[in-house]
């Protein structure tokens, strides 16, 4: 694997172009590039991340439009993640990392909750949502638009109660060392900084224990 050099400026120049034109002519026309200038350093960041943060992954470029009205072929930002790490994202915008649980089954909901509402395990994470937001992060996630049942809407913590999914990202955009081979150090300090509310999540949510079939969240 080619050691991580950074993403050159032809990686946005792509996306800008098939934000324009989202259609097969023009993937076809612009594969070389985006081989060359997008998934190549893509993955030669993921394999300088694998030693510290396991196995990497590259999401495919092409969307599930089955059941989407938009019926775009071609996502516009290419998107992987490490086992152990985090979320990396580039598109026409720049550089955007992740980290938390995207999608929840009720089982783990019910659990996020139930450690919310907790005051030892819910201030703990009202500090690290407070300092990740501090240090430049947003958190978000799906949440309900009234409190959840069984909970009080005076809680000191109805906010993160309302949370289903819960995570944190940073929008870097364009900054000079996107294209340095520094790059990888900003990924890798992003997801060190996340993995404070992963390790929570992981601590006091963990895997859905429900059979697949019954894992629809709610």
């Amino acid at each position: 694997m080619p050691e991580f050099t950074g993403f050159p400026v032809e990686a946005l120049i792509f996306f800008e172009g098939l934000e324009a034109d989202n259609s097969k002519a023009y993937w076809t026309d612009h594969r070389d590039t985006y081989e060359k200038a997008v998934r190549a350093p893509m993955l030669a960041l993921l394999d300088a991340l694998e030693p510290e943060f396991g196995a990497p992954h590259v999401f495919r470029p092409h969307r599930d439009v089955r059941f989407s009205k938009d019926k775009s072929p071609y996502k516009t930002a290419i998107g992987a993640h490490n086992e152990r790490g985090g979320y990396v994202q580039v598109s026409a915008r720049g550089l955007m990392i992740a980290a938390g649980y995207w999608q929840t089954a009720p089982d783990q909901v019910e659990r996020l909750r139930a450690a919310v509402a907790d005051d030892r395990t819910g201030l703990r994470l009202e500090a690290l949502v407070r300092e990740l937001r501090e240090a430049g992060y947003e958190v978000s996630g799906t949440t309900l638009k009234t409190r959840p049942r069984g909970y009080d809407a005076d809680h000191p913590r109805i906010e993160l109660l309302r949370h289903r999914t819960l995570t944190a990202a940073r929008d870097f955009g364009e900054p000079p060392w996107l294209a340095e081979p520094e790059c990888a150090e900003y990924v890798a300090a992003g997801w060190r900084e996340t993995r404070r509310l992963t390790g929570w999540l992981d601590d006091h949510v963990g895997a859905s224990r429900l059979p697949a079939a019954r894992r629809g969240s709610r």
